[in-house]
């Protein structure tokens, strides 16, 4: 008899036990164009709640999920629930939010709005909802629910030519500051073929622009130059009459570095070509020259390395360049690896005393040089070696390889 007795109890025990579960959770299921945040406001709670509630690892729903939500509180929570609806409500975060103005904005401290909101670090995105303390602003959530749901997450945006970062800003409504602190940027420079996270979508197709701009510049005739070996902007300003400003903003152009295979968009017609007048010297730099460059850098090999260094005390890359060109006679100012690279034209076959150039070493771009002595090697300024012999077939120095160059 006493047996029978523990057994109901336990039955009823464990049924009030369940009946207490379903008063807090219910289930939703998923339907069409449905998003973690739009489920999260509907049930007054937060994306992150919703997560820790159903173990969800990621954003990504499927029509006919089964989710475990917050059910409306009736039975014994209802004082609790009411007292908690007073005092805070839900707060949509718009661009250019982040946690100490939100925290400043409702009279509170940033750790205490992470902790109202189960954050663990700072980050916060557009769209997103946050508790806050005070009363809620009924008109707020129900009206903004539907445009941020297009952009809850960041897409990937390749850069073209002529791009910088303010007009790719521009272009997906989203500050300089912000673009960079999204792909951790330190300096504005960004480079042809780079992958950039940008949020939203593009508001502006890029065509759209340039239409008024063709008319006013030659209406007419535009038409298409492939960049060669040996070009400058200047050479091919001088081939089809323009001015360099012109072929310049033509083509939305911030600086004057071109590469091989670019397109530019030219007016005009080409003029009658003698172009290749500096190429054709065929038989490399010229002779006294080349000796003399190759035994004034031979001559101070093993000097150490020295930032922005061009004396005997110490070189850095084009410093060296600088030292070894003025020694052997050929006058020319000190300039970054780039400049160099610029008052130089491509080779195909090189020959000893000819430049050669690296890129994306220590940044974006041509960034560092040597001599080429012949047999694949090339003599430079390296960083923990000094003035030293280095071999192309190097895995590093192929990885980095521009092309060989020689002086105008």
């Amino acid at each position: 008899m006493k047996k029978t007795i523990v057994r109901a109890v336990s039955t009823a025990a464990f049924l009030s036990t369940v009946y207490a579960g379903s008063a807090y959770a219910s289930e939703y299921t998923v339907e069409k164009g449905d998003s973690l945040w739009k489920i999260a406001t509907k049930y007054q709670t937060t994306v992150s709640e919703l997560k820790k509630l159903n173990n969800l690892n990621s954003d990504f729903l499927q029509v006919n999920q089964k989710l475990q939500v917050p059910a409306p509180a009736q039975p014994v929570p209802t004082v609790a629930a009411s007292t908690t609806a007073s005092s805070t409500s839900v707060y949509v975060i718009k661009s250019g939010d982040y946690l100490g103005k939100i925290a400043k904005q409702f009279n509170t401290t940033v750790n205490d709005l992470k902790s109202l909101n189960g954050l663990t670090s700072d980050r916060i995105y557009m769209g997103q909802a946050l508790k806050v303390p005070g009363k809620t602003e009924t008109p707020t959530p129900a009206p903004a629910v539907t445009s941020p749901v297009e952009s809850p997450s960041t897409s990937v945006y390749t850069v073209v030519s002529g791009d910088t970062l303010s007009k790719v800003g521009v272009q997906y409504k989203i500050s300089v500051a912000e673009l960079k602190k999204l792909n951790s940027l330190r300096s504005d420079m960004i480079y042809v073929g780079q992958k950039l996270k940008v949020t939203g979508k593009a508001t502006v197709t890029t065509p759209t622009p340039a239409a008024p701009v063709t008319p006013p510049v030659e209406p007419t005739k535009t038409s298409e130059y492939t960049v060669k070996s040996g070009d400058t902007l200047g050479k091919i300003s001088q081939q089809y009459k323009m001015t360099l400003q012109k072929l310049k903003e033509l083509n939305g152009l911030k600086s004057d570095m071109i590469y091989v295979g670019q397109k530019l968009k030219v007016t005009g017609e080409s003029a009658a070509v003698t172009t290749p007048a500096p190429a054709p010297v065929t038989g490399g730099p010229a002779g006294d020259f080349a000796t003399a460059f190759i035994e004034a850098a031979q001559s101070v090999m093993g000097v150490p390395y020295v930032w922005a260094g061009s004396t005997i005390n110490g070189f850095d890359c084009s410093g060296f360049i600088y030292y070894a060109a003025n020694k052997a006679g050929y006058k020319i100012g000190r300039y970054s690896a780039a400049g160099y690279h610029s008052r130089s034209y491509y080779v195909d076959q090189p020959q000893p005393g000819d430049l050669v150039f690296f890129e994306n070493t220590y940044k974006v771009g041509i960034s560092h040089l040597g001599i080429y002595i012949g047999d694949n090697q090339f003599i430079h300024a390296d960083e923990k070696k000094g003035i030293t012999i280095s071999n192309l077939s190097n895995p590093y120095y192929t990885a980095h390889f521009d092309g060989f160059k020689r002086f105008y």
